[in-house]
């Protein structure tokens, strides 16, 4: 009876097998993740996220995936404990910059007559500068520029403690990115104060510190004595390899002028008559 049993046993098991291994595959594939993201850990332990557009490329066989990284880019070394006043190495070439932290009634004029000449420039925002002129912003970055950070109030950065600095750094930055621009890795001290410290502070927040070799001071306006023939005359007096000139977007509080704005198609002429060029501060980074 035991043997009987087993053989019974036995018979039943290879008709199982059977059935099973003539059995048709599934028609459909099983389901997926049902989040649109899901976390896991690479080979070297490090946390990394693999997005639904990577989880779909695996399941169809396809191997792209995309990157993405928040990281700014670096400055060389040797910048460090710097506030520049020239752009090293950069021979027969001006780097034009606007201070941007009160209005833009000389924006539209600025970039007129960059966009007419063919010349790149830098400009330097605050925060709330950004914040209140998005458009601007998208203007300055539709022409081709350069943004830089120049903090979010505006304050004398000597005044602050180093939490407070790298305070008014961060959120410059973060409101100059939601307008629509990185101004990594390029800073200026507002009102040019810095003292070691505080260039060291802001070195430690990822920026190098750019001052300028000449201010035009077209910012004085009429009321203050000066004439845009003025600002030219201050712009090519200084006229030198790696030039840095200073000028500001915004129209003088008390009469209204724009001088550097009216100043710039004669400046630029006469730079280019001298044998100059133009570049952007990125050429720090070179």
């Amino acid at each position: 009876m035991v043997i009987i049993a087993v053989a019974a046993a036995l018979v039943l098991a290879g008709v199982v097998v059977f059935l099973t291994a003539d059995r048709p595959p599934p028609t459909s594939a099983p389901p997926g993740p049902t989040s649109a993201s899901a976390s896991t850990t690479s080979p070297a332990g490090a946390p990394t996220t693999t997005t639904a557009a990577e989880t779909s490329a695996a399941t169809t066989g396809r191997t792209t995936t995309t990157t993405t990284t928040t990281a700014g880019p670096p400055f060389p070394p040797s910048l460090r404990g710097q506030d520049l006043t020239a752009v090293p190495g950069a021979g027969r070439q001006v780097a034009l910059t606007f201070d941007a932290g009160a209005n833009s009634a000389g924006l539209p004029s600025i970039l007129a007559t960059l966009a007419d000449r063919g010349v790149p420039a830098t400009f330097f925002l605050t925060g709330t500068w950004a914040r209140a002129n998005p458009s601007g912003v998208a203007a300055i970055r539709a022409g081709g520029h350069r943004v830089g950070n120049h903090s979010m109030t505006h304050p004398d950065f000597r005044t602050l403690d180093d939490g407070a600095v790298r305070d008014q750094v961060s959120r410059a930055e973060q409101a100059i990115r939601a307008a629509g621009a990185d101004p990594r890795p390029l800073f200026r001290f507002p009102l040019g104060a810095r003292d070691a410290r505080t260039i060291a502070a802001v070195n430690d927040a990822g920026y190098v510190a750019v001052r300028w070799t000449v201010d035009t001071l077209g910012w004085k306006g009429t009321s203050g004595g000066i004439t845009a023939a003025q600002v030219a005359d201050r712009a090519l007096g200084a006229l030198g390899p790696g030039e840095i000139v200073l000028m500001h977007v915004g129209s003088n509080p008390d009469d209204g002028t724009t001088l550097d704005a009216d100043a710039l198609p004669g400046m630029i002429d006469r730079m280019r008559a001298a044998g100059y060029g133009f570049v952007t501060l990125d050429a720090l980074l070179a």
